[in-house]
């Protein structure tokens, strides 16, 4: 499974546990709409952390990949280079 299904079902579960348990509490309907609306804001947060770590994390791979193939072009090239001096 990819991180970001796990990172977007752990949020999805926190947000319906949070918003189920906000539901369910004998507060004022003021209180309980400022709840959600702060819950609603982490759940926001977490979304925004979640997603930026996935992108850096591929990004990160990316540079290495590019590295790698970047390496084994030059090596090839010289090899080639090699091959024709020795003609």
């Amino acid at each position: 499974m990819s991180n970001g299904k796990i990172v977007l079902g752990v949020l999805a579960g926190i947000a319906a546990g949070t918003l189920i348990g906000v539901l369910i509490a004998p507060d004022k309907g003021s209180e309980t709409r400022r709840k959600i609306r702060q819950k609603g804001d982490d759940l926001v947060e977490g979304v925004k952390d979640g997603v930026t770590t996935m992108v850096d994390d591929v990004a990160s791979k990316f540079d290495k990949f590019r590295g790698k193939a970047r390496r084994s072009f030059n090596e090839a090239l010289a090899s080639t280079d090699n091959e024709h001096a020795d003609l």
